[in-house]
């Protein structure tokens, strides 16, 4: 039995054949392609028909290579991002991108009509100028033409999966992340929607990963010269959701987890919601799981400051391989200096060194000057920033954490591992590195009915794929750098407010 799954990141996407066969999954990937946003004027969007291209491209390929097969197939993504079509079904304008910048200001606008504490009560969703909720009152407030001619809100997943089928589907994981969706009515909160002025005939009923969407279009088998029906299926739409279905847990262990890339997202799976004082203040949220769970979360912003920064040196005309990014970070001094990886002034910068030079000199702190001390206080703030929300999670929940379980790309950077060993002061479990694909394929055989639920999905991931400890090494050294960083993040949220 084979399955077919698409995964889509910020920067990059695959296509991932999944075939089980007595209890171990093998993956094999066929076919990768760039995810490059585009600037148009004063608007940064995806570029969603070359996503589609590539997802037809990797349905040929699989045929192209034997896998003819195939029983079905997902596409999972990031999060809060839409398309929106018109009464006929066409696609009105290609998706803004999440950073763009036409946000600016406006949660402030929406907390003017709805208070905070009423709208994160109502979603138990986190407040980030990214949101999609956002995003549509941004448009609202500039007349934005789509949006007043729009009949349907797809999530990224779902307006892909249309393409694919001519089906109209809102999957539940991502349309929690809207902060749109009330979790107590499992629905989209249609007061909010109408207090702001959006259109609610726009939001479509929501299915459960597992469900059958519908069938690949004959047009498209055509065009591709494929015979044999091809099933699409919604699974853990969020890749996030996907990430944490293939976290190898033991059945009944209370877990943490980190899914790591662009963003990290650190969090624990919780049965129901908790939404209360401490998760506002602390502005940590819940996200719809697969399986009738919530992810109870934080979203750190990961190694975008990492990615940025190389990015800005490649232009400057030195490129820094992973192995040289490591040895730089090894021979730089530790505990210089540190940086709230969640300071806004990091979410689109024009330079990220110069950004995290001005941060360490407004804060009185020592200014990273080489590469080497710019690399390192990004990693070092960061797994600093994963124990102060590790603890809060444990406050939240009343579990106190034995060991962190580490998924996702990110996990390739074994001084990052090995730093957050460190920073936790407990183990850390890292793999597999394609989570959000596994958790993808996974979703697919319960769908189908192969596997029987999420702890059987679980032992086979454990099962079949190599999982690395690290171990904590040097804690009251970085125990003193906890709380030098404590006292960072304390003394600039008093200036902020």
């Amino acid at each position: 039995m084979t399955v077919l799954a698409f995964d889509l990141g910020a920067s990059s996407g695959r296509a991932v054949i999944g075939q089980i066969d007595n209890g171990y999954l093998t993956i094999q990937e066929i076919h990768r392609f760039k995810n490059k946003p585009v600037q148009v004027g004063s608007h940064l969007h995806w570029d969603i028909l070359n996503l589609f291209t590539e997802i037809k491209q990797g349905i040929l390929k699989a045929h192209q290579i034997g896998f003819t097969n195939i029983e079905s197939l997902a596409i999972d993504s990031w999060a809060v991002d839409f398309g929106l079509l018109d009464k006929n079904g066409e696609l009105l304008a290609n998706p803004y991108h999440y950073r763009d910048r036409h946000t600016r200001d406006i949660m402030d606008e929406v907390l003017t009509i709805i208070p905070k504490e009423e709208l994160f009560h109502r979603t138990g969703i986190q407040f980030m100028d990214i949101n999609t909720i956002y995003h549509l009152y941004a448009m609202k407030t500039a007349n934005n033409t789509a949006l007043q001619n729009a009949d349907s809100l797809l999530m990224i997943p779902d307006l892909l999966q249309y393409f694919l089928t001519g089906q109209q589907k809102s999957e539940f994981t991502n349309a929690t992340t809207t902060q749109l969706f009330n979790p107590e009515m499992q629905n989209w909160d249609y007061e909010i929607i109408e207090k702001l002025g959006l259109p609610s005939k726009i939001f479509k009923d929501t299915i459960q990963p597992g469900t059958m969407v519908g069938e690949v279009l004959p047009d498209i088998r055509d065009e591709l010269g494929i015979q044999s029906s091809l099933s699409v299926m919604a699974v853990g739409e969020h890749d996030t959701a996907s990430a944490v279905a293939a976290v190898p847990r033991i059945k009944d262990q209370n877990f943490a987890y980190l899914s790591c890339g662009t963003w990290s997202l650190l969090g624990t799976e919780v049965p129901d919601p908790v939404i209360n004082e401490k998760t506002l203040k602390w502005n940590i949220t819940n996200e719809g799981g697969v399986n009738d769970t919530y992810r109870l979360l934080k979203n750190i912003m990961g190694l975008w400051l990492l990615q940025e920064s190389t990015r800005i040196w490649e232009l400057e005309g030195e490129r820094l391989s992973f192995e040289l990014q490591k040895e730089l970070i090894e021979q730089a001094d530790p505990f210089r200096a540190f940086v709230n990886p969640d300071d806004s002034m990091f979410i689109k910068p024009a330079h990220m060194p110069k950004e995290i030079q001005r941060y360490c000199q407004e804060t009185n702190q020592y200014v990273p000057q080489t590469k080497g001390e710019i690399l390192r206080c990004i990693l070092e703030s960061l797994v600093l920033k994963y124990r102060f929300v590790l603890e809060r999670l444990e406050e939240l929940t009343g579990v106190s954490f034995s060991e962190l379980h580490m998924v996702g790309g990110g996990i390739k950077n074994s001084l990052l591992c090995q730093f957050t060993a460190n920073a936790i002061h407990r183990p850390v479990y890292a793999g597999p590195i394609e989570a959000s694909s596994i958790g993808n394929i996974l979703m697919q055989y319960q769908g189908l009915n192969r596997i029987e639920n999420l702890q059987e999905a679980r032992n086979i991931v454990r099962n079949s794929f190599p999982i690395k400890k690290y171990e904590k090494e040097d804690s009251h050294k970085w125990e003193q750098a906890y709380n030098r960083f404590k006292v960072i993040l304390d003394e600039q949220s008093k200036e902020r407010n």
